[in-house]
């Protein structure tokens, strides 16, 4: 891996998180709310209001504020909550921990289901496991996450009775019933991912099998199994990592609506009772957490992409 590669995403990395943290305290800043009537209360006095706003540095100007946010983010300081009157970034972080539990189980399953189905339905082109996997593939785009939830719900949870609807329990103080309250959440968030996924790794796979180097491996006698896995499938897998990181995207919108519809207390709740009350630390540190964590991925991405064809790194 060429180090100046891996240095040049590093630096767009850091420079898309700077535009993004202009964008967010911008955001916050427009937004209907004084952060000092919030935590004082509409009663408070006005010198009372002025003070705070002095200790705050909010009688400073934008650019000034921006600073100084900015400057405690790099510290790992996101400020305190109107809402709470405790410090942000630890509360924040608990929550992208639970979230990002959630995801890696979802994208698991996600690969452990969509590559087999996509390599099936590939290798049996036009035959009945490729309009099953088909069929699937466009049911699973098709259905919102809420509507998907309910169903999962209703299934599972309320005529079977397999597993509890919401709620949330540390795996860390008990890892079987932790991993049964996620076990709804990453189905609801995994049929769309594995969709989409299954049908990307089918095109692609279908278009790499018709390559002139596919065919010259056959006609050079190697076996079927060898030409799919080291031959074709490794190729076909370019453009999926690239899904993959867009994905994530998905994953950090789509489970807001997931943990509000299971109760569980990630991030994308977080994000919502912070928008709720208006607090805006908690929105910036949320907001600025959730652009980290794709800029991350999509950067661990490109260098998925990178091993798997050097000529990457070159352009």
């Amino acid at each position: 891996m060429s180090p100046a590669y891996i240095l040049k995403r590093i630096v767009l990395v850091g420079y898309t998180l700077l535009v993004v943290s202009l964008i967010v305290f911008a955001i916050t800043q427009i937004l209907p709310a004084d952060a000092a009537v919030m935590m004082l209360g509409e009663n408070a006095t006005a010198e009372a209001l002025s003070a705070l706003r002095a200790k705050m540095g909010l009688d400073a100007s934008i650019w000034a504020q921006y600073g100084h946010w900015l400057a405690g983010v790099l510290r790992g300081d996101f400020g305190v909550s109107m809402r709470t009157g405790q410090p942000v970034g630890p509360v924040m972080m608990e929550a992208l921990g639970r979230s990002l539990l959630l995801a890696l189980f979802s994208i698991v399953l996600m690969l452990v289901l969509a590559l087999p189905l996509g390599i099936i339905a590939a290798v049996r082109r036009g035959r009945i496991a490729d309009l099953l996997v088909s069929v699937i593939s466009y049911i699973g785009v098709s259905l919102p996450e809420f509507v998907t939830a309910t169903l999962v719900v209703l299934v599972l949870a309320d005529w079977l009775q397999w597993l509890p609807a919401t709620g949330y329990v540390p795996l860390t103080e008990n890892p079987l019933q932790g991993l049964r309250h996620l076990v709804l959440p990453v189905l609801t968030i995994s049929v769309i991912l594995i969709a989409h996924v299954s049908r990307m790794v089918r095109s692609e796979l279908v278009d790499v099998l018709h390559t002139d180097y596919v065919r010259a491996a056959r006609l050079k006698g190697l076996p079927k199994r060898t030409v799919l896995y080291k031959h074709a499938l490794r190729n076909a897998l370019l453009p999926t990592i690239t899904i993959v990181a867009l994905d994530i995207g998905y994953l950090l919108g789509g489970v807001i609506v997931v943990e509000e519809i299971f109760a569980l207390p990630g991030i994308g709740r977080q994000l919502i009772v912070a928008i709720q009350s208006r607090d805006l630390p908690s929105i910036q540190a949320g907001a600025l957490i959730m652009a980290a964590t794709y800029a991350i991925a999509s950067f661990l991405a490109d260098i998925a992409y990178a091993r798997l064809d050097r000529r990457i790194q070159y352009d």
